[in-house]
């Protein structure tokens, strides 16, 4: 992800300014009790893995909209005043704390009772550029790591990996507090919150089996990949992410990076580089073509587009899956 194109809270001052007088004239915040004339609860969600839950977990009785477009790299996103406005109509915003600071500084203005912070509903941890390197990731989400180079310092917490999603067991602990939230949000329909949130809880814990099994035997445990995405995934399954420029996809590593990554691949039989689909693969093509590897595609999943591997969470993570199977050759 690329700490460059990120907007920062000030940037959006303006527009926040703007669209706070629209929540004004809207009468500020909603309640479940003030469903649009459908009848459903409005759901506003950040980005993909947010909608993914909502719409999961909310089934027939929400209505999903979601602030990142697909194919829109959500750290480029720029929210228009009409999408802040929109914000303080909704019944529920489902965000994760330090993905989009645009976001968040738009959500944290925009007074909706119903806010959840996915961030909040599992536990966060530190991971550098090298993120599986060791698996010395005992730290507890909330104790902050100064001097490190977080995500591009925007973790919710200081030093912390926001990625959880790309873990199955920790995105399956988020959906468990969503469904808690809708619950909360809509009572009337809570059984059937409930029951959604066992049934994805049930799909993500058989991926969690699908990873673990698939990834159990291997010629090698390391990956090399353009966006360190991949910090808790590599934790979960016992693998080594090595991040060619952290968690910047698009940045130039340094001489002495990719001389590092040369003798890695070497010793660890490394045979692929990964990049991303919503970030250039030029990184990875000449890294690829000065050690002689191959390059593939690992999905981070901020986003469904044409080119992803499937068209939900699921498929792209399995797709996800095989692709490391491949490259680490397993057995």
């Amino acid at each position: 992800m690329n700490v460059r194109r990120l907007i920062p809270a000030t940037a959006v001052a303006g527009a926040v300014a703007l669209g706070l007088v629209t929540l004004s004239a809207c009468g500020g915040s909603s309640s479940a009790a003030d469903k649009g004339t459908d009848g459903k609860l409005d759901v506003v969600a950040s980005f993909y893995p947010m909608q993914y839950l909502a719409e999961q977990i909310g089934g027939g009785h929400v209505a999903v909209n979601t602030l990142t477009k697909p194919g829109v790299e959500p750290h480029d996103l720029e929210l228009k005043p009409k999408q802040i406005g929109e914000l303080g109509k909704a019944d529920v915003i489902l965000y994760l704390k330090g993905i989009q600071p645009a976001v968040d500084e738009a959500i944290a203005q925009a007074g909706v009772k119903n806010t959840i912070d996915a961030a909040t509903l599992t536990t966060l941890e530190a991971h550098g550029t090298e993120a599986g390197e060791g698996h010395d990731h005992g730290h507890e989400g909330e104790e902050s790591h100064e001097g490190e180079e977080s995500h591009d310092d925007h973790g919710s917490e200081a030093g912390t990996d926001p990625h959880i999603w790309l873990d199955p067991v920790k995105y399956a602990e988020v959906a468990k507090g969503v469904g808690t939230a809708l619950e909360k949000a809509d009572p009337a329909h809570a059984a059937d919150y409930q029951a959604n949130t066992a049934a994805l809880v049930e799909k993500l814990g058989a991926l969690d089996t699908a990873f673990e099994k698939g990834l159990k035997n291997t010629e090698t445990r390391t990956f090399i990949t353009t966006h360190s995405a991949f910090g808790y995934l590599a934790e979960r399954y016992h693998l080594e992410q090595e991040g060619i420029s952290g968690m910047d996809p698009e940045s130039e590593p340094s001489p002495a990076r990719i001389k590092e990554l040369q003798d890695i691949a070497k010793a660890d039989k490394v045979t692929t580089v990964f990049f991303e689909t919503l970030a250039s693969d030029k990184t990875a093509k000449t890294l690829a073509a000065d050690t002689g590897l191959k390059t593939d595609v690992l999905d981070p999943l901020e986003g469904i587009t044409d080119q992803s591997k499937g068209d939900d969470y699921i498929e792209v993570m399995r797709a996800n899956l095989a692709a490391l199977q491949k490259a680490l050759g397993a057995k």
